[in-house]
């Protein structure tokens, strides 16, 4: 910073600059990959510091505008005798009381007096409390509207009050719609920056027509000076036909513009360059990018031996993150993570040799051992002598027969300590029994895990016996494998790719970053795979001369920023702001700071949050005052979906995560006891479980409303909407064939695109663990943060949120089916949230015993000593719970009572 020129900003080291403090309109830190930037904006330019700590990048910050501040308040102290002709203008808008008043409006009426001093006052950066106390005792008094926040908001607040009684009438019949105090205070309150956190069908749409409609009727923007942005084309349509009927204008006539993020940067580029964009051919496809990225990878293996080898390893032996179990919040979590089946044996981790093993560790041996076409044994019971000449029984981990060769995978870490009790002396009692016994023997450690030299050191004892090594082809290793492990690592790949390209990021620091995961050797590997895998997909792009929608949005970022593209917009509002990614964030912040006391009115729902795969990154939302300066933070609590309990229970339950923003929700619908069913299903291997209890269950819902049509059926072919939901799509009971009923109308598709609908009732197919069950155990892939610089800290945050909105879907009752041996952790938590209030009942309607002590699992009746019977919990070895016999099981009500309610509701 320049000392000696007080009016001035310079900077002479790499990016160099020169700027009048009057041309500085925003000063911000942000948090990249590895470190901190400094961002100083301008209307025409935006200069960063890149490579600094978080203090340091405050530091910076704060010093920048501790010296705007010093020039802004001589200037004042120069030109005091203005200061009467800017009390005058604030005295004039502010005892109107006329309108809302943000302390961007109070500046715009400044800047509309002559001089230096209005300069001063009304400029974005300008901080009251940074004035010289001598100054601030001379102020008058109107300037407190300036210098106190509490008289603007004690103004606002009577201002709200009133205008809500002014306004009654328009927002009694806004499009139909009655508005909500809620709805109401938030079309009326508009501060510089604003976020309306809102409910599940709590009428965030309606609000947002409410918005645009009053703000006209004010005359507060000319129609041309607002933007509304939604994240999708259809979204767009809809919010556009609705504000035009509102206005009760023709759609083609709305001056206001209404349009998706990526529209809005076409539009910029081709305004700005003279003509449109070149997109690639697949963007707007809905499947366009994976198909994308699968050719990709395709010509990579087919041209790059090295990259064929990393990319099969990642399928098979890297397949899932080796994480250490002090990383999970119970030893439970970790065996749910690591287990494909749960029984009483302690091998419940699946192998592609097909065998089950007991930890990761050891599935990546297997699979290794699989792909090379290596013949082994697991766990072949021999027998060894100890060192006073007994025999005992043994069961080394590996027998390659081949060579009559033992290998144990110990789990002792680099230091020779183990976490497991005794573990250490055990080992070296085994070490000592196959050296007495003169056995072939070799070891594998968890500290070669860590280290990334099991594989290497794996396959040198092996080549040091002779066994040959004849990987599989790459072909039968495809075929091997479930189609959802490549999507999901197409998914990761996808999201990698985007913040790769938004973010400039290097090798260099994903290899860096690779270094803070738990498993390195994995994440160094994906790291260099998905480098080859941007690198090829930037190249492909640059050769057609033509860009992704990403890559659209950054480039009208840079034609913002560089101030050759000039925003008309002074009120920018934003729907769906909880999936809002960095680059549209960029373009958002770029758009307001290039204009005047322009303003921000984002509206979302932090809990529904789920499109991460996508580049969203929740912490915008959550952290938008740090993200978009000081704001005003509105609730929409009321919804008008779900019924109460349905309602608050998931409320609750996607709370549990204390990062997600507090709401109170409350519905229009009264609570429906027993509303939430689970209905555990006897799950074969590879059998269509669900399908069939699916198919059981609807009709059973069919023939139950046909008896009590009388009570909801309001015309002759009125049907009830349910909707049959699953996490990933190979579940889909109905393979693009819906089955007809009388009385509900089926529709059929995965917790994401549901998002947004409701219906009567709902079906959750495979609530159940696993890595593609609820939550997916594959989705909080550790491999995310490679790239995400604020990664959420809180377990499976987003699987939260989607099931919460998978929940949020229904008016009248939820069906979640189980597996009856592996139920949902989200199960459990339901019952300690809603009580009596979950049923837990047959696909038939037989109402179950639920256990009492781990809340998923049924009291069954089993065989004691001497032909005794007791009741025990189907969860065991899990859960140990057990009753005695007293005649019958005791059930609770197997009455329909609350099906009744619920379709009369």
């Amino acid at each position: 910073m320049n000392g000696s020129v007080r009016d001035r900003l310079s900077c002479f080291s790499d990016g160099a600059f020169d700027l009048a403090c009057l041309e500085i309109n925003a000063v911000s830190t942000a948090k990249g990959l590895l470190w901190h930037t400094v961002e100083i904006r301008t209307t025409e330019e935006t200069h960063r510091f890149s490579g600094l700590g978080a203090t340091g990048a405050a530091e910076i910050a704060s010093e920048i505008l501790t010296f705007i501040n010093r020039y802004l308040s001589t200037l004042i102290e120069q030109n005091t005798g203005q200061l009467a002709t800017v009390d005058e203008r604030i005295r004039e808008i502010t005892e109107r009381s006329r309108q809302y008043l943000a302390h961007a409006d109070i500046a715009q009426a400044i800047s509309q007096v002559p001089g230096e001093a209005s300069k001063a006052l009304s400029h974005p950066l300008f901080e009251p409390a940074l004035l010289p106390g001598s100054l601030q005792k001379h102020l008058p008094k109107s300037f407190e509207f300036l210098t106190d926040p509490g008289v603007r908001r004690e103004y606002n607040e009577s201002f709200v009050v009133t205008e809500l009684e002014r306004f009654s009438s328009f927002f009694d019949d806004l499009g139909g719609f009655c508005l909500s105090q809620e709805q109401r205070e938030a079309c009326i309150r508009l501060e510089d920056n604003n976020l309306l956190v809102a409910s599940a069908g709590s009428g965030k749409s309606a609000t947002m027509v409410g918005k645009v409609s009053y703000a006209l009727e004010k005359d507060l923007y000319e129609p041309e000076q607002i933007l509304v942005l939604a994240f999708n084309r259809s979204a767009a349509v809809e919010l556009k036909e609705r504000i035009a009927r509102q206005l009760q204008v023709d759609e083609e006539d709305l001056r206001c513009q209404v349009t998706t993020f990526h529209a809005l940067g076409r539009g910029i580029i081709e305004k700005t360059e003279g003509k449109p964009p070149q997109l690639a051919n697949w963007v707007e496809h809905p499947a366009g990018e994976a198909r994308f990225i699968d050719q990709l990878i395709k010509e990579l293996m087919a041209n790059d031996a090295d990259f064929e080898r990393l990319w099969i390893d990642l399928l098979t032996i890297f397949q899932k993150a080796d994480l250490p179990v002090e990383s999970f919040d119970s030893e439970d979590d970790y065996r749910r993570y690591i287990a494909d089946r749960i029984d009483k044996s302690s091998a419940t981790v699946g192998t592609l040799a097909g065998v089950f093993v007991k930890s990761l560790q050891e599935k990546r041996i297997a699979d290794w051992l699989w792909v090379n076409s290596i013949q082994f044994d697991y766990e072949r019971q021999i027998s060894v002598s100890d060192a006073d000449g007994t025999i005992r029984h043994v069961h080394p981990d590996f027998y390659y027969p081949q060579s009559e060769t033992f290998h144990e995978h110990f789990a002792i870490n680099a230091d020779g300590s183990s976490p497991f009790a005794n573990y250490a002396s055990h080992t070296r009692e085994k070490r000592l029994a196959y050296g007495r016994d003169g056995l072939d023997f070799f070891e594998t450690t968890s500290a070669q895990a860590a280290d990334d030299t099991l594989i290497a050191h794996l396959e040198k004892e092996l080549v040091k016996r002779e066994i040959p090594l004849e990987r599989r082809s790459t072909d039968d290793i495809l075929e091997a494998l479930e189609p959802v492990v490549i999507k999901h690592y197409h998914k990761l790949i996808a999201v990698c790719i985007k913040h790769i390209r938004a973010s400039d990021l290097t090798l260099d620091m994903l290899l860096e970053r690779a270094k803070s995961l738990h498993d390195r050797a994995r994440a160094t590997r994906f790291a260099e795979t998905v480098w080859k895998i941007s690198q090829a997909y930037s190249q492909k792009l640059d050769e057609e001369g033509r860009i992704d929608f990403d890559s659209m949005i950054g480039d009208a970022v840079h034609l913002v920023e560089g101030g050759r593209y000039k925003s008309p917009y002074s009120l920018i509002l934003v729907d769906e702001f909880q999936d809002i990614s960095d680059p549209r964030a960029n373009l958002i912040k770029a758009l307001k700071h290039q204009r005047p006391f322009s303003k921000v009115f984002a509206v979302g729902d932090d809990w529904q949050s789920i499109y991460r795969f996508a580049g969203s990154d929740i912490t915008i939302f959550t952290q938008f005052e740090a993200n978009f300066g000081p704001c005003w933070q509105g609730r929409l609590e009321q919804t008008y979906r779900c019924n109460q309990l349905i309602a608050e229970t998931a409320a609750k339950f996607v709370q549990r995560n204390p990062e997600q923003i507090r709401k109170t929700v409350r519905s229009t619908r009264p609570a429906i006891a027993r509303s939430i069913r689970v209905v555990p299903v006897k799950v074969e291997w590879k059998k269509p479980s669900f399908d069939h209890a699916c198919r059981a269950l609807l009709a059973r819902l069919d023939a139950f409303l046909e008896g009590i049509s009388e009570q909801w059926r309001k015309e002759p072919g009125h049907q009830l909407k349910v909707l049959v939901l699953w996490r990933y799509n190979h579940l889909d009971p109905f393979k693009g064939h819906k089955p007809d009923y009388a009385n509900i109308e089926i529709n059929g598709m995965s917790f994401h695109r549901a998002k947004g609908l409701e219906a009567d009732y709902t079906i959750l197919l495979d609530v159940s663990e696993g890595d593609y069950g609820v939550p997916s155990r594959i989705e909080d892939d550790e491999l995310l943060n490679l790239v995400i610089p604020r990664p959420e800290t809180y377990s499976y945050a987003e699987e939260r949120r989607l099931f919460y909105v998978a929940l949020t879907r229904a008016s009248r009752g939820t069906f979640l089916l189980a597996n009856d041996r592996k139920p949902s952790r989200y199960i459990r938590e339901l019952c300690e949230i809603a009580g009596e209030n979950v049923r837990f009942e047959t696909v038939d309607g037989e109402e179950l015993d639920q256990c009492p002590s781990c809340l998923v699992g049924q009291m069954v009746e089993r065989q004691g000593p001497n032909e005794s019977t007791f009741f025990g919990c189907n969860q065991y070895p899990n859960c140990r719970n057990t009753r005695q016999t007293t005649g019958n099981a005791v059930r609770r009500s197997p009455g329909n009572s609350s099906w009744s309610k619920a379709a009369r509701a």
